[in-house]
C-alpha cells in the first residue's frame, strides 16, 4: 500500500486510487478554505484541488488536467498537479500552497 505524505501527515491508500480520494477519506483536504465546499467534486475543471508532486512516480497528465493547469490563476510551470486526476501508484510526498486554487508556489532560487 502506498504512502502519502501530506504536509507532513502520513497517509495510507489502496494502490491505484486518486489522491483526491485518499486525502479525503483520511480527513485531509486538497482544498484550501471555501474552496472545500467550492469546487468541481473531482472533475478536473475547476483546479482548487491543485498540488504539488515533490516525489513519487505519478502518471503523466491528462488532456484535461494539462488544460487546467494551463489556464490562470495556474501556469504551466509551475509543474502542479491536480489530486482529482492523480492516481496513487508508489508513495508520494505531495505539498499544497497557499491561495484559492493552491497557486502561490514559492519562487525557487533559480528563478530569482
Amino acid at each position: 500500500m502506498p504512502i502519502i505524505d501530506y504536509n507532513g501527515q502520513l497517509i495510507q491508500c489502496d494502490a491505484g486510487m486518486r489522491l483526491r480520494d485518499a486525502l479525503l477519506m483520511n480527513g485531509e483536504s486538497p482544498h484550501n478554505g471555501s474552496a472545500q465546499w467550492l469546487n468541481c467534486k473531482g472533475l478536473g475543471t475547476c483546479g482548487t484541488c491543485a498540488v504539488d508532486i515533490i516525489s513519487g512516480d505519478v502518471a503523466p497528465k491528462n488532456a484535461r488536467e494539462t488544460w487546467r493547469l494551463d489556464f490562470p490563476p495556474h501556469r504551466a510551470e509551475q509543474n502542479l498537479r491536480l489530486a482529482c486526476q492523480v492516481r496513487v501508484t508508489s508513495d508520494l510526498v505531495v505539498r499544497k500552497h497557499p491561495g484559492f486554487w493552491g497557486q502561490h508556489v514559492p519562487k525557487t532560487s533559480a528563478e530569482g
